[in-house]
């Protein structure tokens, strides 16, 4: 009797294991679908790879399948590109601790211009700030970790520079508004709405530092 509920248990803990895995496995989990409509038009973001973490172990399968961190949408912005500033803000993400799982460099199209800054589109300088970022090229990065979003905007600093504190990137390399640098997500919605416009089926990278230890209990 206990050799056969010992291997009842074992096929439970099988069967078990390879639906998590499937799950864990499975593409891109989106935005709501309400939030990525006027995205879908753009770009597949369904088809945005995972960053999820290895399925659990059998013994905790019964647990909630894990999946991917926080995200946060962060763009490098002409000038900044323009100015060599490219390695140095991505130094100040990677000394925080947070994870890059992606990155390109990118010539932005209007579409996705004007489809970014929508919220702004009433606004009159709306078409001089469509005009400054398809005027040479950005820096696409995807970061993820614990509570991104609000710290990689406190590492951007104030979008006015003056107002920007000494040690963000804005408070050391920008002192105008429409020359400042950088753009990171204001939301965790919008990490995830961005990361989907500008990344597309392109998808992001699943991987571990091995410092991972020492940044986190």
């Amino acid at each position: 009797m206990a050799c056969a509920a010992a291997a009842a248990v074992a096929g439970t803990c099988r069967a078990t294991r390879t639906r998590t895995s499937q799950r864990a496995a499975a593409a891109f989990v989106p935005a709501p679908a309400k939030r990525l409509a006027s995205v879908a038009a753009i770009s597949a973001a369904a088809s945005l790879a995972p960053a999820t973490r290895c399925a659990p172990r059998c013994a905790a399968a019964a647990g909630p399948v894990s999946v991917r961190a926080e995200i946060s949408y962060v763009m490098i912005k002409p000038d900044g590109v323009q100015r060599g500033l490219v390695g140095e803000i991505i130094s100040r993400f990677e000394r925080k601790g947070f994870k890059l799982v992606g990155l390109k460099l990118f010539q932005c199209t209007r579409e996705i211009a004007e489809e970014h800054y929508k919220d702004l589109s009433s606004k009159p300088f709306f078409p001089a700030l469509v005009e400054y970022i398809l005027s040479g090229p950005v820096v696409c990065m995807v970061w993820e970790g614990e509570g991104v979003v609000k710290s990689a905007r406190k590492l951007i600093g104030a979008t006015n520079p003056l107002e920007s504190e000494p040690g963000t990137i804005r408070g050391d390399f920008a002192v105008q508004v429409g020359r400042n640098v950088v753009h990171g997500s204001d939301s965790v919605e919008n990490g995830e709405r961005e990361t989907a416009l500008w990344f597309g089926k392109d998808g992001l990278v699943a991987w571990e530092p091995t410092i991972t230890p020492w940044l986190i209990e």
